[in-house]
């Protein structure tokens, strides 16, 4: 590999340029990145390795800072010892303790130099600039500039200047963002042969001042693509004898199985397995992966695996139909016919969920759910949506769920209540949802109940291009054919014929289906267990005994079918029907398209559906 990687191209090309001495790095900061070959093959070695062995080769000073190991010196260790005699002699410190030949040996300077950021970085600051006005004398005996080239790294940067507000700037912390942001603006710096490296994980992290300064460039480090992956394990397996025997993928279908992962995450998968002697096959590959994505996202989000396709699904006919179009468009690679993502709205248990689970059976690519993602400290939701925004880039492609998106994707104007958290959420969702780059790449699934609740800008067309509604079998067939879903489900064995219809004015949702079945097993196994009172009592036999312990004949056990019929005729459905109505014509009013709707709804004009709407609105106590 003889070329830089992305954003090594890019930091080398602005820095030549002269527009930036200053560079924020985030991204997968803490991967492996390939050095370019040698005469011995590819290296693999840490960013900060790499950033002094690589991007700072030409420069004679290089410095890393971070507040747990303080200031190292990790090139020109005599220019930095020569400073330090000067700076002692003048400020009357003992800094320069050890000898010189011992000047770059990073434990012992930690152990004198400050730890602080305060007190560290205004010395960092003090060589730099001085640095800059050092002299020489030519071949003519004439003094001469000379300034050194210095390159400082300023690593886990967000537990310096982390995210806070202005009023939360003060005292020390106010001086080390300063302090940043001069060493970015001020010309004695930024024009000369200076370079400043801000290192993070997430640009949420770091303070909003350090982030939207135009004085310095924001490069993200990507991780690895399938591309890159392929000559990573080439590379990691070349001199692992164990490699062919125990593998059932060859190296480049392995590599498009670990896309999304971290170069160290593949080396821990593959290592993992040939050390143990573990097979490398698609069923341990896959599962290794979605655990260490998981682990890596810290359970923000998880992978939805799923035995079922859509032909589990009962009813929703066109909305299958519609969702299996788009798999095999995306199996086929005809991406520009795909929509940014789907809305799908509809009373509480008609199957949204399910819907999706099912779809993760079918499409052949990952599935992932967001989880919550909100955290009580400042900037940390921030910080953990943009670690899913990198994760899932890095997938290829990937169908995000979000359930209950109504509750998890915040509004645009939130008011002073979350000190605009809310907002914030909504902004990075709009921006990410909207890029047509990701059209066939991240695909949105958002499923709620109240699609009213959810900001307009988020659910329009070109964000959520089509919106599905979903409703209670409309007809006796669909109906039945949902009851005998709910029954396998819930694990009730019985013929479908033998299955009670349920009534047709009841429009009854997969949840109250799966209550009344759950109900008639219940009532089915404790036939003959408990007495009126609901003790028990010895199986087989009846609640009375006679005194001279005479016993009755057993009462026989009615069949399921039987105890199901009862459970019906005894059910009471919701009471909530204004709101189940409400939810319903939310999701009409949503509908993109009219062949998801059934008779009874497609002759509504939207006038109507939107005076009903109000109707149950004051109904329900919403105005």
């Amino acid at each position: 590999m003889s070329e830089l990687p992305g954003w090594a191209a890019e930091m080398r090309q602005l820095f030549r340029a002269g527009s930036t001495s200053q560079f924020v790095l985030y991204g997968s900061v803490h991967d492996l990145v390939p050095v370019p070959a040698d005469e011995q093959g590819n290296r693999y070695v840490s960013l900060r390795q790499y950033l002094t062995e690589v991007m700072f080769d030409p420069f004679d000073v290089v410095i890393q800072y971070d507040r747990g190991r303080g200031i190292r010196v990790r090139k020109g260790g005599e220019h930095f010892y020569k400073f330090l005699q000067a700076f002692d002699a003048y400020q009357g410190t003992n800094w320069a303790k050890l000898p010189a030949d011992k000047a770059g040996d990073s434990l012992n300077l930690a152990n004198l130099l400050p730890r602080d950021a305060n007190r560290a970085l205004e010395l960092i600051n003090r060589f730099v600039r001085g640095s800059q006005i050092l002299t020489r004398r030519d071949e003519e005996g004439r003094r001469v500039s000379a300034p050194l080239k210095v390159a400082v790294m300023v690593d886990y940067a967000h537990f310096i200047v982390p995210r806070a507000d202005a009023l939360q700037l003060s005292g020390e912390r106010s001086q080390v963002l300063i302090q940043l942001l001069d060493w970015a603006s001020d010309p004695a710096v930024a024009g000369a042969f200076v370079a400043t490296v801000l290192i993070t994980n997430n640009l949420a992290d770091l303070s909003p001042a350090l982030v939207e300064s135009p004085y310095n460039a924001k490069i993200k480090v990507e991780l690895p693509k399938a591309e890159e992956l392929v000559s990573y394990v080439a590379d990691l397996t070349a001199e692992q004898e164990r490699f062919e025997e125990l593998s059932d993928l060859g190296k480049e279908e392995l590599s498009a199985k670990l896309v999304g992962l971290s170069r160290v995450n593949v080396r821990s998968l593959i290592l993992r397995a040939l050390k143990n002697g573990d097979r490398l096959t698609h069923t341990f590959v896959t599962r290794l992966r979605k655990e260490l994505i998981e682990k890596e996202a810290s359970g923000l989000i998880e992978f939805i695996e799923s035995q079922r396709n859509l032909d589990s699904v009962a009813g929703h006919v066109e909305a299958k139909a519609w969702l299996r179009q788009d798999a095999e468009l995306l199996r086929q690679g005809i991406i520009r016919a795909i929509p940014m993502g789907y809305l799908l709205a509809g009373r509480i248990g008609t199957g949204k969920t399910f819907l999706v689970t099912c779809l993760a059976g079918e499409v052949g690519i990952p599935v992932v759910e967001l989880k919550n993602f909100r955290d009580k400290w400042v900037g940390a939701t921030e910080g953990n949506l943009e670690k899913i925004f990198n994760i899932l880039q890095a997938l290829g492609q990937v169908i995000v769920f979000v359930d209950e998106a109504d509750q998890a994707t915040g509004k645009r104007n939130s008011g002073a209540q979350d000190g605009g958290l809310s907002g914030r959420i909504y902004g990075m969702l709009a921006k990410k949802m909207s890029d047509t780059t990701n059209r066939g790449k991240i695909l949105w699934i958002f499923a709620t109940s109240r699609p009213d609740l959810l900001e307009v800008d988020l659910k329009r067309q070109g964000r959520l291009d089509v919106h599905i509604p979903l409703f209670p079998p409309q007809d006796p067939a669909s109906r039945h054919d949902l009851f005998y879903a709910m029954a396998r489900k819930v694990g009730l064995e019985i013929d479908k014929k033998a299955l009670p219809e349920l009534p047709d004015d009841r429009q009854l949702g997969g949840n109250e289906m799966e209550g009344i079945l759950v109900r008639a097993l219940r009532l089915y196994e404790t036939q003959g267990l408990f007495d009126a009172q609901g003790r028990l009592v010895s199986q087989g036999t009846s609640e009375s005994q006679d005194s001279a312990g005479s016993e009755e004949e057993p009462v026989a056990k009615r069949s399921l079918p039987e105890v199901v019929k009862e459970v019906i005729d005894d059910f009471r459905p919701s009471a909530h029907i204004d709101r189940l109505e409400f939810m319903d014509l939310l999701a009409v009013k949503e509908c993109t398209d009219e062949r998801f709707l059934p008779d009874q709804f497609r002759a509504m004009a939207l006038p109507e559906v939107n005076r009903r709407i109000a109707e149950l609105k004051m109904q329900i106590g919403e105005y």
